[in-house]
């Protein structure tokens, strides 16, 4: 399997037990390891075979910015479930 890191992903979303901190959406920043097999497009050079970072980067921070979790535990699991090639 190769990985695929994806540092630094800066994302807005309302996350905080307390009132004050679910009042405003927070600065966050994501980093995630993505697992997948990149060896047909590495052979193919097609876009068609390779994993479309720009799409799954949208979808990440998509989700992240509609959700509304108290815990970052439970965001992480979320972000983890959305992609089954999350966390190798």
């Amino acid at each position: 399997m190769d990985r695929i890191r994806i540092s630094d992903l800066g994302v807005r979303c309302i996350l905080g037990v307390t009132e004050e901190e679910r009042r405003e959406k927070q600065d966050i920043l994501i980093n995630l390891v993505i697992c997948t097999d990149l060896s047909k497009a590495g052979r193919t050079d097609r876009f068609e075979d390779a994993l479309d970072y720009r799409t799954l980067k949208k979808k990440i921070m998509g989700m992240v910015e509609d959700s509304r979790y108290h815990l970052v535990e439970a965001l992480v699991a979320q972000v983890g479930a959305g992609d089954d090639r999350a966390g190798c």
